[in-house]
């Protein structure tokens, strides 16, 4: 499911949050929905060519996909000759389609000696436009931005499951290179500590890894064997790292409220698999 994300050049921060949380619900989501969802921006899907009007050539990188993000903040965006801006001529040409479209406008403050009036001006006519097609949502800051639409890509998925099938081969074929793309790029990441480790609690019978702290020192514990040398300090900040660095790529999460006990998630066991196949 290939998704646009159309904005004029003021809200990067925003554009860069949408893949980053598009990323992030196919970690997710994936494996049980059978779909990857693929941001889709000029920046990214367009090359150079002199065959034509600039927008027109950019409407044919994205003009296949699925679902529309819009994002707005003080500007309209450059006139195409044919619309008010490009932002605007992505939007309108995708919803003519019968496409979803989800659009976002900024609250945030904005010094007033920043802002081009006629820019703000044309905004505010087209955010009239968009409150008569449907519904449209305002945010007042990034990190609001971010919760809601986290929030609104699941929704919008689950209720609209004709844009989640994955019925044809070629969407088959891209699952697997993604999955094989994402868990290639953790094993990439970790280092050699996380991945014996990792190793080795996928091997225990319990899925787990034991952080014990004493008077004395430290011990890391899996599969019957402590990686940590309780006399040697570099010796537990390394495997402590390791640790740190399996939670953080989510292949073990914490039991408790001490830190004190991991256990190994479906997506560690995966990882662990194919670093033990790769091994061999």
């Amino acid at each position: 499911m290939s998704v646009m994300i159309a904005s004029p050049g003021d809200v990067t921060e925003e554009r860069n949050l949408i893949r980053d949380i598009i990323h992030e619900w196919n970690d997710i989501n994936s494996k049980a929905t059978e779909c990857v969802l693929l941001p889709v921006g000029w920046e990214t899907h367009s090359a150079p060519d002199l065959g034509g009007r600039a927008q027109e050539i950019i409407n044919k990188s994205v003009e296949h996909c699925d679902l529309l993000v819009g994002v707005f903040w003080t500007r309209l965006g450059t006139p195409t000759g044919d619309f008010e801006s490009g932002t605007v001529e992505e939007i309108k040409r995708h919803i003519s389609e019968g496409k979803p479209a989800m659009v976002y406008f900024s609250t945030a403050p904005v010094a007033p000696q920043s802002l081009d009036a006629k820019q703000y001006a044309a905004l505010g006519e087209f955010k009239k436009w968009c409150f008569d097609q449907g519904l449209v949502e305002s945010y007042d800051n990034i990190s609001d931005f971010s919760e809601k639409f986290r929030r609104h890509i699941q929704m919008k998925v689950r209720d609209n499951p004709e844009l989640a099938k994955s019925t044809s081969q070629e969407s088959v074929d891209f699952l697997e290179v993604y999955r094989s793309a994402r868990d290639g790029a953790v094993n990439e990441r970790l280092s050699e500590e996380a991945k014996r480790l990792l190793g080795e609690a996928a091997q225990d019978k319990n899925g787990t890894v034991m952080h014990m702290r004493y008077m004395s020192g430290q011990a890391i514990q899996t599969n019957g064997i402590n990686f940590a040398d309780s006399k040697d300090r570099r010796s537990i900040a390394r495997w402590e790292a390791a640790l740190e660095q399996l939670q953080t790529e989510e292949l073990i999460v914490a039991r408790g409220y001490k830190g004190e006990i991991f256990e190994m998630t479906d997506k560690g066991y995966e990882v662990a698999d194919k670093l033990s196949q790769a091994a061999n």
